[in-house]
């Protein structure tokens, strides 16, 4: 991919760094390797980030801004709650499946500051999003109104984390975009109404066409 002439050189070593992240995790990845990668001097890397901390830290932090901008876009371009939902499994699933699954690992064992960023993003902006999410489908008519909305919340938040747990879910064992489905439609068929259930099958037939 041809690098954009307004890119400057910390852009572009964030952007090939991501690529190597996602591809061989975080953990393998040195700055020797990145610098070989992009055939420039170690020394270069340093002048805009400290240490490979720092590195790791400022790309969490843009991809959760681009995720909060997909994420917000999705809730107000979705028909309906459980068309928000679908649209969201779809963006996990592109996440996946350019990423290597050791990479939430290496980031909560080995660089504690970028997972904190990527944490706070889960327990508070996601669980935030997916309540927004429980109560409109429940003014749609398309969740059940009994649900407990805290409590639900904070479940899907844990169901969208265990899919990245590779002690859960081995990659060697499991397809990570079939889980991420499965769950779905577990949690989907377990809060929907009778128009919601029809509504989730619809989407499913859809997607099972695609």
């Amino acid at each position: 991919m041809p690098v954009r002439k307004s890119m400057d050189t910390g852009e572009i070593i964030l952007r090939e760094a991501d690529n190597l992240f996602c591809q061989f995790g975080v953990k393998s990845v040195t700055m020797d390797d990145i610098a070989k990668h992009l055939g420039m001097s170690k020394k270069t890397i340093y002048l805009h980030f400290k240490d490979k901390n720092e590195l790791v830290q400022k790309l969490i932090e843009i991809t959760i801004g681009e995720q909060k901008c997909i994420i917000n876009n999705m809730e107000e371009s979705a028909d309906n709650a459980v068309d928000e939902i679908f649209s969201a499994v779809a963006n996990i699933q592109t996440l996946l499946s350019k990423m290597n699954p050791l990479l939430f690992y290496d980031l909560q064992k080995y660089y504690p500051a970028a997972w904190d960023v990527f944490h706070n993003f889960r327990n508070n902006f996601l669980f935030d999003c997916i309540g927004k999410n429980l109560k409109r489908g429940i003014q749609e008519g398309l969740y059940r109104e009994e649900i407990n909305i805290r409590i639900l919340a904070r479940m899907r938040v844990e169901q969208i984390g265990v899919v990245f747990n590779s002690f859960a879910f081995p990659p060697t064992h499991f397809n990570l975009s079939e889980v991420m489905t499965v769950i779905t439609e577990h949690f989907l068929y377990g809060i929907c109404t009778i128009k919601g259930h029809k509504l989730t099958n619809k989407y499913k037939h859809i997607n099972e066409e695609d």
